[in-house]
């Protein structure tokens, strides 16, 4: 990793390197990146799916020897509720009376004498393994090695995993793909092995259960057979398994051409076989996994043809970037990781509800989505112009308004306080960082403005003024005005981006002062976008808030922190004080000559060996903001930001594989650069590198 010794001073206004724009042939560069794989891999399967659904595989092309996950938006679990007295509901949940500027506020954190029902409310619900589709070689117990000339591709530009093998001398292929619009996977199989009665197909299901924060990389119990009921029901060419997981309830519905038969396992189990009837070398079928009775997708063809037609618009619309990956080998990674991003995002980024940190591959925090991340998860759509997919979960701050609402009635405020780690019902689970966590709230003004920007119409003002306004009455009931400073403060408690800090102490922090004051900003500009009146507190919390905390000539963490870049955990995780220019435009209180000897003091105190996920693309746009194109396309190639074989970004130490918020944060970063922002005038990479850009958006 190479890094400026010395950053001279601050750029207000970067001179842009020569791009070229112009129609770009997409389609080569696409498909130089397929995957190509001879083996399977246990953390990061190719997967098919839509954003709501994702399937993963193993060589195979199913979930034959790797169980891999089968993962929805809408599959969700709960446990049992406990039996302890005074546990055995929701509602006997209290949480924890916090001390809060000379008043007890109650904050939805884990009760020391309610440890059940604090725990059953973290966990709970949980994200489903929908089931397990893998080969059957007629009752024989067959491994991975026992398969000869294994090679499987993923065709990028079309959707499409093609897997072959040799077994006992009889070629296998196989073709997995999924619905664009259903939960559907299908397959076609061809052997002579099929026709021999050989080779078929098994259908498995496993039991659902809360008990870990982390189901990596599998999800699901499969050795609580009892716990569990499925039930099959077969017709011609057709049959369902109804799985039943207590309260739980979904369908495996099965279609398939030609002659089959589904039997029903008698051990006890829960894995069905599937299988012809011996007159043909090709077993074609497909499966929907759905909570009710659906529409019927189509036989194989049908999906296939409509996946190529998906993939093959989803590459050819919104933004693209064409590097020099024939003569440069960062630019070839970089171009690799952008290409496989853009297939993981869709696939497991693009759904009804915001994406949980895992995706759709395994399951993160219970399978839960967190509120704070949304930023991370979906800002780079809106730069990259795939306003069709930001828009699928987009809408989450309005569904979750009357949460948010009654949220900040409990405590006393006015507005709407966006929670943090969640389910699709809004509810935020309780933790001491998730209750008092704030730099989710001006995520909306956020988005609101980059969505003003693309389209400035009346529709755009009136679809996100409710929320705005609920959200900037919450930031000024928050701020607290301290009578001896003669300003507005933030906290405490609080946990500030960076989440390492004592919430009794964190006052002020650097990166929240700067997004409260742009959020407000953008809730006034929405009030005379439509002639509104704007409320005189917004404009006076944003006029009185307090300024940056400053030692010794740097930006510090938070207002008082003691020993920030001596003590280890401070001087580590996410570096969100560096947030204020580069994620964000440059704040009216910013000063560049205290900013650059702050990003000087980063750079030779941080531990970035902890650093992990959106860390990188956060420095690589501070860095593009600053006019330093090679340093922010280090910070994307770190070698503490690894991207592996199949694109999955690397969890590391901190947090299971993939961890999707480095994936869209490189999005993100890599579209600030090609789109440029207000002030540059055309798009930032290093001065050698032959770079086409297209149809990016530009950043404030």
């Amino acid at each position: 990793m190479f890094r400026s010794s010395c950053w001279g001073a601050v750029l207000l206004f970067v001179a842009a390197v020569p791009i070229a724009e112009g129609k770009i042939d997409r389609k080569p560069i696409v498909r130089q990146f397929n995957l190509h794989l001879n083996e399977s891999h246990v953390y990061s399967p190719i997967q098919v799916g839509n954003g709501d659904f994702a399937f993963g595989v193993d060589v195979t092309g199913l979930q034959t020897f790797v169980p891999h996950n089968t993962l929805s938006s809408w599959g969700w679990h709960n446990s049992s509720l406990p039996t302890t007295p005074g546990q055995t509901s929701p509602e006997d949940f209290t949480g924890l009376d916090w001390w809060t500027h000379d008043r007890l506020i109650n904050y939805a954190q884990p009760n020391p004498a309610q440890k059940d029902i604090s725990q059953w409310m973290i966990a709970n619900p949980h994200k489903i393994n929908l089931g397990r589709i893998g080969l059957s070689f007629g009752g024989l117990n067959v491994s991975e090695d026992d398969l000869q000339e294994k090679s499987q591709t993923l065709d990028l530009w079309n959707g499409l995993v093609t897997s072959s093998f040799q077994y006992k001398g009889k070629r296998v292929e196989v073709e997995t793909v999924a619905c664009h619009d259903s939960d559907t996977v299908a397959v076609r199989i061809k052997s002579d092995l099929v026709r021999a009665g050989q080779l078929g197909v098994f259908f498995d299901y496993p039991y659902a259960s809360g008990k870990n924060k982390f189901d990596a990389p599998f999800v699901g119990v499969w050795n609580q057979t009892n716990s569990h009921q499925t039930e099959l029901k077969q017709s011609s060419h057709a049959a369902t398994i109804v799985h039943t997981l207590d309260a739980t309830r979904y369908l495996t519905e099965i279609e398939w051409e030609g002659a089959a038969e589904i039997r029903e396992p008698k051990d006890g189990s829960h894995r069905y076989t599937f299988k012809g009837d011996g007159h043909a070398d090709t077993l074609s079928f497909t499966v929907t996994f759905a909570p009710e009775p659906v529409k019927k997708a189509g036989g194989f063809h049908t999906i296939k043809a409509g996946s190529e037609s998906w993939w093959n618009g989803y590459w050819n619309s919104g933004a693209f970037v064409s590097l020099p990956s024939g003569t440069n080998s960062s630019a070839k990674e970089l171009q690799r990781r952008i290409i496989l991003s853009q297939y993981l995002l869709a696939v497991n980024g693009a759904g009804r509800d915001p994406a949980q940190e895992s995706g759709l591959v395994n399951n993160g925090w219970y399978g839960k989505f967190h509120m704070e991340m949304v930023f991370w998860h979906l800002a780079h759509w809106t730069l990259w112009n795939k306003w069709n997919l930001y828009d699928r979960s987009i809408g989450v701050y309005e569904r979750f308004l009357p949460t948010s609402i009654e949220r900040a009635r409990d405590q006393g405020c006015d507005g709407a306080r966006i929670g943090k780690m969640s389910d699709p019902t809004g509810r935020s689970a309780p933790g001491q960082i998730n209750s008092v966590l704030i730099w989710q709230q001006p995520h909306p003004m956020y988005f609101a403005e980059m969505e003003y920007r693309s389209f400035p119409t009346q529709a755009t003002l009136k679809k996100w003024d409710n929320v705005l306004s609920s959200a900037a009455d919450f930031m000024v009931s928050y701020a607290w005005y301290n009578e001896t400073t003669k300003v507005y403060d933030l906290g405490p408690p609080m946990y500030p981006v960076s989440e390492n800090t004592n919430p009794n102490e964190t006052i002020n922090p650097t990166f929240e002062l700067a997004y409260w004051r742009f959020g407000l900003d953008v809730a006034e500009k929405w009030k005379q976008r439509q002639n509104q009146s704007i409320p005189s507190k917004w404009v006076t919390v944003r006029e009185n808030l307090a300024s940056f905390p400053v030692e010794n000539d740097v930006y510090v963490l938070y207002e008082g922190v003691k020993d920030m870049w001596t003590t280890p955990e401070l001087s580590e995780d996410h570096p969100g004080l560096l947030g204020i220019y580069g994620w964000l435009p440059p704040d009216s209180q910013l000063n560049l000559t205290i900013f650059n000897q702050t990003v000087d003091k980063v750079y030779q105190s941080w531990n970035f060996t902890y650093s992990y996920g959106w860390d990188f693309p956060l420095l690589a746009m501070t860095a593009a903001r600053m006019g330093d194109a090679e340093t922010a396309v280090n910070w994307l190639l770190d070698e503490n930001n690894q991207f592996d074989e199949v694109g999955m970004p690397v969890g590391g130490t901190r947090v299971p594989t993939p961890y999707f918020p480095a994936s869209a944060g490189l999005m993100l970063a890599v579209g600030m650069m090609a789109g440029g922002w207000d002030g540059l005038e055309g798009p930032i990479f290093p001065e050698d590198w032959d770079v086409k850009v297209e149809n990016f958006a530009t950043a404030m």
